[in-house]
């Protein structure tokens, strides 16, 4: 079969030669105009003189448009209706586009966009999580709050207790391939979009609502992105309605490409939490009870902030079972960019928060953080199968109503959860029956030699005043599936011509992780043909409609049974019709090896194609896959979010300069669940990747603004992500052998996103380092740049 083995992605040769076109390498119609932003220089305030002559007056200019001259919605939100594409008057935050500049060349309009200008009447904005707190700036009435149990009371009566803070920076996703866009109009005011973008089908709302047309006539295509991480599930919206809105007023092509510091000032990041804890735990490190205070930093725009924090607390327990926990969420509204979606969706910083958790307890108690975490891992999943019933369904959730329009969309205010202590479940309620960490963590703990490790890290530390090591190994549970529940469905249009060949399209968006190359592998498995058979072309809103954004780890998950079941239907009318002709029933027709078989019959696919053809069988088939068992309330708090949940393993070591905090990573070991792996090689390719982009935000990636909300770090100058030399000097990737419990496509798992989690095992590996330079606890704080190492070691010293 053409699944479960290691193939080449379908475009690495295009890559690596240069010949991939990205959007920004579409040959272009004659005449086509470029676009560009004209942006605000305060943070909070109003216009109150907009002087745009010398704008229009500049070489090149054909058009200047401002909020006014837009013909319908000026609108470019994927939740709340409240994110102008041009401000109409107020400033929200420091590069907010203002005004929009339409020119012969991209130069002449981002030359010209500097030439507005703009007078304020400039208010104090508010930049920091303290700062929306003292104001009560928020995007709901009052916090979100998860209960089980009762923890306060569990605290009260443990034997020991710690309290302590985290502060966790954002992350700026720096997708080689910038924000772009080219729209070109088309006879009946159709607009056909070329979009760099995770959500087509968001990019076709939002451009026939600014419009004013239906759905049906736009079309939208994106063939690849150079990179997304998130970055481009929403904020590619405004690009694409700016360039369809000036191509339909011009009747002109129109093309919109972000500079790299336009990028990274006008576009939102990673958001940034303050997670405070107060726990209660037992001699053996074992949790009573604990309290989360979630605050997150949403910017100015609510965009996909709610369920971002809201995955942030489905992930507040990560591996391990929290018997009595009160998790609060503060989604807090400041005037900074507008966060949105990044690989993991929140669910890095709660697991984070955790993490930080476990290890504060194992240091109070003096005890190897590897076994405070197996104290608090969850039951292993052949303890808790025979209590549901089967190796992975839960007992049956609470039923829920999913009333919401959007992934962002929710009614307002704030609202509490409460789930009784009952075993086995999560903080919001649903069953845990697919555990297998302990054999997980066993197995990394043996291939990694972690125990003589640690022991050599110790006796490192004690001979080397300057130079210390440290070593953390920690765990990941990740779960799969959209919280909103009616994205998790998939469709899927499959072709099989009359020499065999076939083609596909699906709605998943390719961004570089290879999901092409594995829908395709379905494809071929399908039918038993050499993976050459199978073409897969560009996501085409205009061949499969209604999809739901590539993210959410569910690319492959969706999109692989969508593509299955049309060619299952297919298959099925082969069968049909070569069973008929030989007089046989439908279940003997086996497909194998690139050939039919019917008995003693064996015909090559090509000519059993040829057949059914020749007999006036369809040979094209749509498929349509909605993932199964979830559902999820999200103001109540209960039901069962995700479908099964991805596993992984960690551990790394870590060497800090006490003298300067220059810090180096020296070797990890990794241990990842893929379930049974559609693709080894696109598996770990996806895994080494998350884990050094995890790495990156908890220890060298730092967003800094002044305090006029001005983003100072907006360029590679600035702002510092891994690069070759930073991934570790030793670096073991395994994959966990097991398929997965869930009914996925040929029992693989998702592997998008869980592993970026696996990087925070460097961030404790540091706190471990510094914490060798003395007896209290390091508080380190993340990003643990150099400055905060030095600072953590001083605080450690004295």
């Amino acid at each position: 079969m053409s699944v479960h083995r290691a193939t080449p992605h379908d475009a690495a040769r295009l890559h690596v030669s240069g010949a991939a076109r990205y959007t920004d390498d579409i040959p272009v119609p004659a005449g086509t105009l470029h676009l560009a932003f004209g942006l605000s220089t305060i943070a909070k305030g109003r216009m109150t003189d907009v002087d745009l002559n010398a704008v229009r007056a500049a070489p090149g200019v054909v058009a200047v448009l401002e909020a006014d001259d837009l013909p319908h919605d000026n609108d470019v939100s994927p939740s709340a209706h409240d994110e102008p594409l041009l401000s109409a008057g107020e400033i929200c935050y420091l590069g907010q586009p203002v005004f929009l500049v339409v020119a012969t060349s991209h130069l002449a309009a981002r030359k010209a966009a500097r030439l507005g200008q703009i007078t304020y009447a400039a208010e104090t904005p508010l930049l920091t999580i303290d700062d929306a707190l003292a104001a009560d700036s928020r995007f709901e009435d009052g916090p979100r709050i998860y209960i089980k149990g009762d923890a306060e009371a569990a605290i009260a009566q443990a034997t020991h207790t710690v309290t302590g803070q985290i502060e966790i920076g954002g992350q700026e996703h720096f997708y080689l391939e910038g924000q772009v866009a080219l729209a070109v109009p088309q006879e009946g005011g159709d607009m056909v979009v070329h979009a760099s973008s995770q959500h087509p089908t968001e990019i076709q709302h939002k451009v026939a609502e600014a419009l004013g047309q239906p759905m049906n006539s736009v079309r939208v295509e994106v063939r690849r992105m150079g990179g997304g991480f998130g970055g481009k599930e929403s904020q590619g919206n405004a690009l694409c309605v700016a360039c369809a809105v000036v191509a339909a007023r011009l009747g002109r092509a129109c093309k919109m490409r972000y500079d790299r510091d336009d990028d990274m000032i006008v576009t939102g990041k990673r958001h940034d939490f303050r997670i405070a804890y107060d726990v209660g735990f037992d001699g053996e490190g074992r949790i009573a009870g604990i309290i989360f205070e979630q605050f997150v930093r949403c910017g100015w725009a609510q965009d996909l902030s709610l369920p971002v924090a809201d995955r942030a607390m489905l992930h507040a327990d990560n591996a391990y079972h929290l018997q009595h926990a009160r998790i609060t969420s503060h989604r807090l509204k400041t005037n900074t960019q507008s966060n949105t979606a990044f690989r993991g969706f929140g669910g890095p910083q709660g697991m984070v928060g955790i993490e930080r958790v476990v290890d504060h307890i194992a240091h109070h108690l003096g005890r190897d953080p590897l076994e405070v975490r197996r104290a608090n891992f969850y039951a292993p999943a052949d303890a808790t199968s025979a209590a549901s019933g089967d190796g992975h369904q839960p007992a049956q959730a609470p039923p829920a109503q999913d009333d919401l329009a959007t992934r962002g969309a929710a009614p307002k205010g704030g609202g509490v959860s409460t789930v009784p202590a009952t075993a086995q479940t999560t903080p919001y309620g649903m069953e845990v029956t697919d555990f297998i960490l302990h054999d997980m963590v066993a197995a990394l703990e043996t291939s990694s030699d972690y125990r003589a490790r640690r022991a050599s890290v110790a006796a490192w530390n004690e001979a080397n005043p300057v130079l210390k090591r440290g070593i953390a190994l920690t765990p990941v549970k990740f779960g799969i599936s959209f919280t909103l529940t009616h994205l998790n469905q998939a469709g899927a249009l499959v072709h099989v011509y009359q020499d065999g060949s076939i083609h596909l399209n699906h709605g998943g968006t390719e961004m570089g992780q290879g999901l092409f190359t594995k829908v395709a592998q379905v494809a071929a498995a399908a039918f038993d043909v050499p993976l050459d058979h199978v073409k897969i072309t560009a996501t085409d809103t205009g061949k499969v409609p209604n999809t739901s954004a590539t993210a959410a780890s569910s690319g492959t998950d969706l999109n692989g049974m969508a593509v299955k079941i049309a060619c299952d239907t297919i298959k099925d009318r082969i069968a049909a019709c070569i069973a008929e002709r030989y007089q046989a029933a439908s279940d003997q027709v086996i497909f194998t090896d690139g050939h039919v078989e019917v008995g003693a019959e064996r015909i090559a696919f090509k000519d059993a194609v040829q057949l059914a053809y020749m007999s006036r069988v369809s040979l094209s088939a749509t498929g349509f896959y909605a993932t199964p068992e979830v559902t999820w309330d999200r103001i109540k708090g209960q039901g069962r979010p995700f479908y099964y949940f991805a596993y992984g393993a960690a551990a790394t070591e870590v060497v800090i300069d006490t003298l300067t905090g220059e810090n180096r990573i020296l070797r990890t070991d990794i241990l990842h669940d893929c379930g049974k792996s559609l693709n080894p090689d696109l598996d770990i390719g996806q895994i080494e990747g998350g884990y050094v982009q995890g790495a990156g935000w908890l220890t060298m990636e730092e967003l800094i603004w002044d305090d006029t909300g001005a983003l100072k770090t907006h360029a590679p100058a600035t702002y510092k992500i891994p690069c070759a030399s930073d991934r570790p000097e030793i670096f073991n990737v395994s994959l966990w052998d097991g398929a997965n419990a869930a009914e996925t496509i040929y029992r693989s798992k998702a592997v998008g996103e869980p592993p970026l989690m696996l990087g925070i095992s460097a961030f404790l590996a540091l706190s471990d380092a510094v914490a060798s330079c003395g007896t209290d606890y390091p508080n380190l704080q993340a990003p643990a740049t150099a400055e905060q190492i030095l600072s953590a070691v001083d605080r450690v010293r004295w």
